[in-house]
């Protein structure tokens, strides 16, 4: 039954319009719900793309890069538990989100996309005006200089 199920939903995937455009991206809405925060720039949700389904990832929040908890620089894993505590601030009060625009990362077993909590605020935006995160493009990442 299993089986039969997981060939049901990749042909599902395969012949999706997406697929047939040769994108790899889904525009979404998916509906999700936060499990708990990675770090400034990465959540743990539960989604639930299709009615009865539920999904669990990584969700790396598009367009910010924050720094880093396990840097060797003192003031950069500084600068990352404040960027990780603010997240975990702006998404505490109802973790139901929205995710859009969802492709893959590079790094397997995560997905980047746009998030919306439920009362229509951008984490990733406000993140980016607080300075507790870069603008991020994708691309190599420029090396912070530590301070310490």
């Amino acid at each position: 039954m299993f089986r039969l199920c997981a060939l049901a939903v990749i042909f599902f995937l395969a012949h999706s319009p997406a697929c047939l455009a040769g994108s790899t991206a889904i525009e979404g809405p998916v509906n999700a719900e936060i499990i708990r925060v990675i770090d400034g720039d990465t959540v743990l949700v539960d989604a639930h793309p299709w009615p009865d389904h539920r999904i669990t990832t990584y969700v790396r929040l598009r367009g910010i890069d924050a720094p880093e908890l396990k840097s060797k620089c003192q003031s950069e894993r500084a600068a990352a538990k404040r960027a990780c505590a603010e997240l975990t601030k702006l998404l505490e009060a109802d973790t139901r989100v929205t995710l859009t625009s969802i492709s893959g990362d590079k790094y397997f077993g995560r997905v980047v996309a746009d998030l919306t909590a439920a009362d229509g605020k951008r984490p990733a935006e406000m993140l980016l005006a607080t300075g507790h995160v870069a603008p991020y493009g994708g691309r190599t990442k420029p090396r912070r200089a530590c301070d310490d």
